[in-house]
């Protein structure tokens, strides 16, 4: 199979996606902050809303492909089981050679649907020790109550994960309910038949600790990327990445620096690509953003030079005379804030000059129409509780190259 991502806006032809699932129904008021909501969506819903946006996808051309059918199917191998268990039981920090043993052989003891299910919705400790008079964890209620932890935040699939030209880049997560996201998508890489690794080279790998997030990677050309310097994205984690692009033959990497702030979180929550020379932009950032502009350096270094302003950066990057940068809000500033929290920005280019946004974002939506934007409007009452848009949702893995 190809994987091939030259820019944001070229036209769809292969996605990942997570379908949201039982995961989310581990969520309580408790453990909100911990697993990065701040609201506990209705199951039910969500996956109503995120079958109306895959089918969405597929009405434009766009070939769906999920992660729990990937990761099920690699996990009929021996090795790959035998790997995810010694990780993931390493990093649930049990010091109880008994218990610890007990987990291995109740992981073993799965099928590989049932396996693939516990490394995404997680296990309780009752399931694993029922009332039996032999664990004090069944009787505490008030105690922690899961010795695997859910994915909740996995049908936001951009974020492990993202495709450059024809490498791809398995990041290393900001957030300890974020990082086994990284090893399934290391573990589908290295072991699905259709990937090939030796086609598929590698940028980046979650071991490099260097946390970058794929919501903060855009890439802009064939020779240009963007990252986002963020809340979830390292200095460290950008100047690594931007080392092997460049020994890649890439040209250069713009660096935009947004408020390390939750309702900014990543660069696509506030500004993303729309056509060849337009871009979706929260008004907010276009005072508030630093950019610069690294470049091949000596060695292993990095040359790095501020940038005046964002729009000569994208002008020269992309070789045009001008650009558009679009505000989200319909030039209200409340109106611009309010729906930039419900992802107004957050868009997914199908094609050049086309995207998908969330229905509830009406008077943004209306500007990208009247700047001559075709929207295909999804609706996301509940997708967007866990803070994400169509961009957030979605790994591209094949677009057209023009």
């Amino acid at each position: 199979m190809k994987y091939e991502v030259q820019s944001e806006i070229g036209p769809l032809e292969k996605v990942l996606l997570h379908r949201p699932g039982k995961e989310l129904e581990q969520l309580t008021p408790r453990y909100l902050p911990e697993m990065l909501f701040e609201d506990i969506p209705w199951l039910n819903k969500i996956q109503e809303e995120h079958d109306a946006f895959a089918a969405e996808l597929r009405a434009h051309g766009a070939e769906v492909v999920y992660y729990r059918e990937l990761l099920e199917e690699v996990c009929r191998q021996s090795v790959v089981r035998n790997e995810l268990t010694e990780e993931v039981v390493s990093e649930c920090r049990i010091g109880d050679r008994g218990l610890k043993k007990d987990l291995v052989a109740f992981l073993e003891e799965l099928d590989a649907l049932q396996f693939a299910d516990v490394m995404i919705e997680g296990l309780r400790k009752e399931a694993l020790h029922p009332a039996d008079g032999t664990r004090l964890a069944h009787y505490v209620k008030d105690a922690h109550p899961f010795y695997i932890n859910p994915l909740t935040n996995l049908y936001f699939a951009r974020d492990p994960g993202a495709v450059i030209g024809t490498g791809l880049s398995i990041n290393a997560m900001k957030a300890p309910a974020r990082m086994r996201e990284t090893r399934l998508l290391s573990v589908i890489y290295r072991y699905h038949p259709s990937f090939n690794p030796s086609e598929l080279p590698l940028w980046y790998h979650y071991s490099d600790l260097d946390t970058i997030e794929g919501g903060d990677i855009l890439v802009l050309s064939g020779d240009t990327v963007a990252v986002g310097c963020s809340q979830r994205t390292s200095t460290e984690g950008i100047e690594r990445l931007a080392q092997r692009l460049f020994a890649g033959g890439y040209a250069r990497v713009l660096v935009i620096q947004i408020p390390f702030r939750r309702e900014y979180m990543h660069l696509d929550t506030v500004f993303t690509m729309v056509d060849y020379d337009a871009f979706s932009v929260f008004p907010e950032i276009r005072r508030k953003v630093s950019v610069f502009e690294l470049s091949p350096g000596s060695a292993q270094d990095v040359r790095v030079k501020p940038v005046d302003s964002l729009e000569e950066a994208l002008k020269r990057s992309l070789h045009l005379s001008s650009i558009r940068l679009i505000e989200s809000g319909g030039d209200d500033d409340l109106t611009a804030a309010r729906e930039q929290w419900n992802d107004s920005t957050n868009t997914l280019a199908l094609a050049p000059g086309k995207v998908m946004t969330y229905d509830r974002n009406t008077a943004s939506n209306e500007t990208l129409r009247k700047n001559g934007i075709e929207v295909v409007e999804i609706e996301g009452s509940e997708l967007v509780r866990g803070r994400g848009g169509p961009r957030c949702m979605s790994m591209p893995l094949l677009r057209q190259v023009f």
